[in-house]
């Protein structure tokens, strides 16, 4: 059973690092194709695709960083009961 749960926590965490990497990328291109008709500047969704993928790769390194940080809290109680 053990087993099990953790085989679905990991599928959930790679999921949310899959959202929180494609929304920003996502919603960053649709405003540079609208910007770039809008203006007349199809040039622009470029730069915007990369300001999301930074954006994006920004939100997986938090989540990465607490997600091991809170590893790190729970082994160190662990040794302390113990």
């Amino acid at each position: 059973m053990k087993y099990k749960r953790s085989v679905y926590q990991s599928l959930v965490l790679i999921t949310q690092f899959g959202i929180n990497m494609l929304v920003p990328i996502f919603m960053c291109s649709l405003a540079g194709v609208y910007i770039g008709k809008r203006f007349d500047m199809d040039w622009i969704v470029i730069p915007l695709f990369f300001m999301g993928a930074l954006a994006g790769f920004q939100n997986v390194h938090k989540m990465a960083k607490k997600i091991y940080q809170q590893k790190e809290e729970r082994k160190q109680n662990h040794v302390k009961k113990d």
